[in-house]
């Protein structure tokens, strides 16, 4: 039983990884620009969020969702305005792949970036909500295996960050100046989009 609801968990963290938002272009440009370890401690910052959110929903905090819940525009709309800074600074950077880049960016910096920007959408809570009410968990207090399903759905996304970081690292052995321009203004206008879409979702 319990493996089949680690495997479910990390079928959903796998696939919730992998769908492509601004987590997903921010970590493919980074490991375009700065190589796989910044692209990985990226990638390790959106899935200890992810493992977060899950615990939350999974454990019944409801002290910590109804907080986070009923802060969720100011919580997104912080995330939308960094969004639109890493946008805006995507846009204008240089289309060279500078190893004094790998210097600035540290491993903690990126890793905390990532976890903080995903931490900013606080209805990811709803969605982990309704996967545990679906796996049955809703109305039980096994935290045994609400546990395991936390745990899959971290390794689930982990492992998505992984075979991305690992594609992106070998294509950046291949790109000219050109190309990684075209790039950083494909990730910059993306990235710009996802926050402006955040933003309107905020106002409607």
């Amino acid at each position: 039983m319990k493996g089949e609801l680690a495997l479910k968990g990390l079928a959903f963290g796998f696939l919730l990884a992998a769908t492509v938002g601004p987590m997903w272009v921010l970590c493919l440009r980074r490991t375009l620009a700065s190589g796989a370890l910044i692209g990985l401690a990226s990638g390790m910052g959106i899935a200890v969020a992810d493992g977060f959110y899950g615990a939350v929903a999974a454990f019944g905090l409801t002290a910590i969702s109804g907080f986070l819940l009923a802060h969720a525009f100011w919580i997104g709309l912080v995330g939308a305005i960094f969004l639109v800074y890493l946008g805006v600074k995507t846009l204008m950077a240089r289309p060279e792949l500078q190893q004094a880049e790998e210097k600035q960016f540290s491993l903690p910096a990126a890793f905390l970036s990532t976890l903080g920007l995903t931490l900013t959408n606080p209805p990811t809570i709803l969605a982990f909500a309704a996967i545990f009410a679906g796996l049955g968990l809703a109305s039980t207090s096994d935290y045994g295996a609400a546990a395991v399903v936390v745990a899959g759905v971290c390794v689930g996304s982990a492992a998505w960050w992984v075979v991305l970081v690992s594609a992106a690292g070998k294509l950046r052995n291949h790109l000219g100046p050109r190309l990684f321009r075209a790039i950083n203004v494909i990730a910059g206008v993306s990235i710009l989009g996802f926050a402006a879409w955040q933003i309107a979702v905020l106002f409607r």
